[in-house]
C-alpha cells in the first residue's frame, strides 16, 4: 500500500534535492498530486491478479484464444520510470475460458506494480495456467522503456520484446508458430 504521506515527504525532499523551492507557488501541490500518481499507478500492489481470472464459462471447443494489442503502462523498478506497451496472450482451454476483459484485467493487476518486463510476462503466463488450468499458455509483451528513451542511451522508438510459453506452448512449437502467425508476425 502506498504511504501516501511518506511520498509527499520524499517529493518535497526530492525537488529541495535537485535545487527546488517546494514553497514555489507552481510546485506547492506537487507532492500532493505525485502522491496520488503513485496510488494510481502502483494499484496492482494490492490486487489479487487470481480474482480477474476466477470467473470461466464452459466451451465444447479446446482451440487457441487470443487477445491482442492490450495496451499496459508500468514503472520499472530500476529507475522508477514508465515503460509502457502492449500485451498479446494466447492459452489453449481445458473446457473453460476466460472473460474477455479479464485477460485485460490479469496484464492491469500485474502491470501496475514496480516491475521488470521479463517478470511481467512470466507473471501473466503463471497466472493464466495456475487460475485458468489451461493446456498452455503464451504471453507476449512489446514495450517502450523511457529510461532508454529520456537518459542513457536516449534511443527513442526501441521496443523491448519478451515471451513466455507454458504447457502446449513449450512443446509444441507448430502451435506457437501458429500464434505468432494470428498476430500477424
Amino acid at each position: 500500500m502506498v504511504d501516501q504521506d511518506k511520498v509527499r515527504e520524499a517529493t518535497r525532499l526530492l525537488l529541495e534535492g535537485i535545487g527546488e523551492d517546494p514553497a514555489r507557488e507552481g510546485l506547492l501541490e506537487t507532492p500532493d498530486r505525485v502522491a496520488r500518481m503513485y496510488t494510481e499507478l502502483l494499484a496492482g500492489m494490492e490486487s489479487d491478479a487470481s480474482e480477474h481470472l476466477a470467473k470461466t464459462f464452459p466451451v465444447s471447443s479446446n482451440d487457441i484464444v487470443i487477445e491482442r494489442d492490450i495496451a499496459f503502462f508500468s514503472l520499472c523498478e530500476h529507475h522508477l520510470l514508465p515503460f509502457y506497451g502492449h500485451a498479446h496472450i494466447g492459452y489453449i482451454p481445458n473446457g473453460r475460458v476466460a472473460g474477455l476483459s479479464k485477460l485485460a484485467r490479469t496484464v492491469e493487476a500485474f502491470a501496475r506494480r514496480l516491475q521488470l518486463q521479463e517478470r511481467l510476462t512470466d507473471q501473466i503466463a503463471d497466472a493464466l495456467m495456475r487460475e485458468l488450468g489451461c493446456q498452455g499458455a503464451i504471453v507476449m509483451l512489446e514495450a517502450e522503456h523511457m529510461c532508454m528513451t529520456m537518459r542513457g542511451v536516449k534511443k527513442p522508438g526501441a521496443r523491448t520484446v519478451t515471451c513466455s510459453c507454458r504447457g502446449a506452448f513449450e512443446t509444441d512449437p507448430a502451435l506457437e508458430q501458429r500464434f505468432f502467425r494470428m498476430l500477424g508476425r
